[in-house]
């Protein structure tokens, strides 16, 4: 009985001392629409957030700690995202990369930046996100002001006196770049000849497409997510219409083209220069290449926003939100999409969006020399 008894508590002095060296683990988070309409989007950020981790703690973990990496669900749902932001901040998790959708990453970040959260977002490009002076917020990628002009450039040069059409979701995303691609447009000297909002979540487009058809649109813009885009081209395609269909950042995945089949081909959109072609990805792509994951999209951005934040809390020798913060911006960062520096407000300082144009196939290239 008493060697049971001894047993008893060396197995729960055991017990006692992993869980103690699981308390001294870094809790960190990634944010994102795991389910709903753009869990392709969400996937890319978990996939990106996990290999990040696994990769920071195999090198040694952050200051003497190794990470554990919490994922949260926003579905792309204000409500959804500022409840789960609320939730963080209570945990005392110091730095979060999401979110994905803008109309979720403005709303968290107030709630991040009163819980002391650092977040980076990976995919958000509304330009609000970064211009309300919070102290805790910082992007990976760029701006929907400078995506814009550059779709702006693109159509001006290439449709110059044939018919545009913009289109937009309503959401604080598709509707603020559609918004700005049209101001660029308009201060190129091209005024549109149609411009009409669509809800987030139609899937019947035949109105639209019949005033499309109705004013002879050469290109329609789209301002929104890849779902919306995709249907809107098939049934352009189903009414006879040859109609040249432009997005943004948010067609940057394969599920655009299970959408539209081989109609979807000839399709455009802008997004960052492919990381997954950079020599600084090589190592980590062909580690996702091993797992059998294409790290489209924002699986980079999202590794990248870890390695940003992993590396400025090296620097700051401490995962205090507020000092790492101080450190991101004061330093230039080695990531797996190239160098970073921030400015002040936390835009990153390295912008080059390019245009990409979907193939018969199912996948998508840069238009070289973009065309502008």
């Amino acid at each position: 009985m008493k060697s049971l008894k001894l047993i008893g508590l060396a197995f729960g002095a055991s017990i006692a001392l992993s869980s103690a060296a699981f308390a001294q683990d870094v809790t960190i988070a990634v944010a994102g629409p795991m389910t709903g309409t753009e869990s392709a989007f969400g996937r890319q950020m978990k996939n990106g957030a996990e290999m990040a981790v696994a990769d920071i703690n195999t090198a040694g973990g952050i200051n003497g700690k190794k990470l554990a990496l919490n994922v949260e669900d926003d579905a792309c749902d204000p409500k959804q995202a500022r409840s789960i932001a609320e939730k963080i901040a209570g945990a005392k998790i110091p730095f979060v990369a999401g979110h994905y959708c803008s109309s979720s990453s403005i709303p968290a970040s107030e709630a991040y930046a009163d819980g002391n959260v650092l977040q980076i977002t990976p995919a958000s490009t509304n330009p609000l996100f970064t211009e309300r002076k919070l102290w805790n917020v910082a992007r990976v990628c760029g701006r929907d002001d400078q995506q814009g002009l550059i779709a702006a450039q693109y159509i001006a040069k290439n449709y110059k006196g044939k018919n545009i059409a913009i289109l937009n979701d309503k959401t604080t995303y598709g509707k603020g770049l559609a918004d700005e691609t049209k101001k660029a447009l308009n201060k190129a000297g091209i005024t549109e000849k149609m411009y009409e909002s669509y809800n987030k979540g139609d899937k019947d487009f035949n109105a639209i497409v019949s005033r499309l058809k109705r004013d002879n649109i050469d290109l329609v813009y789209v301002g929104g997510y890849h779902q919306e885009s995709g249907l809107i081209l098939r049934q352009m395609r189903d009414q006879g219409l040859k109609t040249v269909l432009m997005a943004g950042d948010a067609l940057a995945d394969k599920e655009y083209a299970s959408i539209t089949g081989p109609a979807g081909e000839g399709t455009l959109f802008t997004f960052g220069p492919d990381p997954r072609n950079k020599p600084t990805a090589k190592k980590i792509v062909d580690a996702f290449k091993a797992k059998n994951i294409d790290p489209e999209g924002y699986t980079l951005y999202t590794y990248a926003a870890m390695q940003v934040w992993s590396q400025a809390a090296k620097k700051a020798g401490t995962t205090d939100a507020k000092k790492v913060m101080e450190a991101m911006k004061a330093g230039k960062w080695d990531t797996v999409i190239g160098p970073i520096e921030y400015d002040a407000k936390g835009d990153i300082k390295q912008i080059d969006y390019v245009v990409y144009k979907w193939d018969a196939k199912g996948g998508y290239a840069e238009i070289k020399g973009n065309g502008t």
